[in-house]
């Protein structure tokens, strides 16, 4: 039974912090505050044998009591803030240092014990007891007033970053949640173009077909002629077909830009990109759209970046496209998402280059040739605006 109060419980604050990417074991890191319990080291040249036994019985405690906040479940961590509010009124007497320090990790433990509010009244109410008996314990003014400052600090900057984290996690629910609405409307939207694209196609072809069957001993000149055409119907319906899966694969660059802007802003990088994007051929534009969410994962992930913009620009014979971000480069390895944009723009017969000096960010350069059919399919260049307007 002992073992297992300290064992990590699922929702215990350990738990958490590591669900957020944090590793399980960087809270331990807080126990260097933890030297100020024997603060009194420092500032008396001799201790008192009362110190000494308060110490020896306190610390342990308090070690027990820090490790317990953290593994066992959050709705517990009140009582063991509460506990060590105790242990830090009792030690006061004999090791001030160690009395102050125990209140303020209790502070800084209170902040997670319940709602913002009534957490923020648990700390006042607890610096306020810790003020009442530094009153009668004769302690001077200044010192009382830095240590209560100290512990209402560090409290409500652990009430700041559990709202922030509930703020994240909600925020982390209302994009699932849209993604998974945007999800089924797709899903719908197929559903609905399947139904309109093969539901008559397949009426008429099975029409034919039964037509065909009746007239086959009787007339087979015209059983064969129903034959031909529902041969043809069939072939048409295949083309639609594909066409329509090729619509739903590729994604519009612009919708990718707008996707990429989310996604890096949520990153807290800066993102610019044009936001009047040229009509491009449907080979090209779903191309790029692919380069474009690889290279901007890649900014994501691994770039450690502020800024990061994406530009298109039209040549005479060429279209040039750049995603280029000011993070720590050095990109000399490249990985599968790096072999799968040289392949994908090597598919669109174009040439990709890398730019990526150590400190220097990284840029990626795409140059496709367009082709007259290309050319056809798109605006011409004169059409285009000579600026394009940076959306920030």
């Amino acid at each position: 039974m002992a073992a297992s109060w300290f064992t990590f419980s699922p929702d215990s604050l350990v738990e958490r912090h590591r669900r957020q990417g944090k590793l399980r074991y960087v809270q331990l890191f807080n126990l260097i505050w933890a030297v100020w319990i024997f603060g009194d080291l420092l500032f008396q040249r001799t201790v008192s044998v009362s110190w000494i036994v308060a110490t020896a019985i306190s610390f342990p405690i308090f070690m027990v009591l820090y490790f317990l906040a953290y593994v066992r479940p959050l709705r517990h961590i009140g009582w063991y803030a509460l506990v060590m509010v105790l242990l830090g009124l009792v030690t006061m007497n004999w090791n001030s240092s160690g009395g102050c320090c125990y209140v303020i990790f209790a502070c800084a433990y209170l902040a997670f014990s319940a709602r913002t509010r009534r957490s923020i009244a648990y700390m006042f109410v607890a610096v306020v007891v810790f003020v009442i008996e530094a009153f009668l314990l004769n302690w001077p003014m200044p010192v009382m007033i830095t240590m209560s400052l100290v512990a209402l600090s560090v409290g409500m900057g652990n009430v700041m970053y559990r709202v922030n984290a509930e703020k994240d996690a909600e925020l982390k629910l209302s994009h699932e949640e849209v993604r998974r609405l945007a999800a089924m409307a797709e899903r719908e939207r197929i559903g609905r173009d399947l139904h309109d694209l093969l539901g008559h196609t397949l009426s008429l072809i099975a029409l034919k077909l039964e037509l065909s069957r009746r007239l086959f001993d009787r007339d087979g000149e015209a059983a064969r002629r129903e034959m031909e055409e529902a041969e043809q119907v069939t072939r048409h319906a295949l083309a639609e077909v594909r066409a329509a899966v090729t619509g739903i694969r590729a994604t519009g660059l612009a919708a990718e830009l707008a996707s990429a802007k989310l996604l890096l802003n949520a990153s807290l990088v800066h993102f610019e990109y044009e936001s009047d994007v040229p009509a491009l051929p449907a080979r090209v534009e779903a191309g790029l759209a692919l380069v474009l969410r690889e290279a901007v994962t890649n900014i994501h992930r691994h770039a450690t970046a502020n800024r990061a913009e994406a530009k298109i620009e039209w040549g005479d014979d060429e279209l040039r496209f750049c995603i280029a971000d000011d993070g720590k480069g050095g990109a000399t390895v490249e990985g599968n998402g790096m072999c799968g944009m040289r392949e994908r723009v090597r598919a669109m017969s174009g040439t990709l280059v890398v730019e990526s000096a150590r400190g220097q960010g990284t840029r990626i350069r795409v140059s496709i040739p367009l082709t007259v059919a290309d050319r056809l399919a798109a605006p011409a260049p004169s059409a285009l605006p000579d600026e394009k307007r940076l959306a920030s």
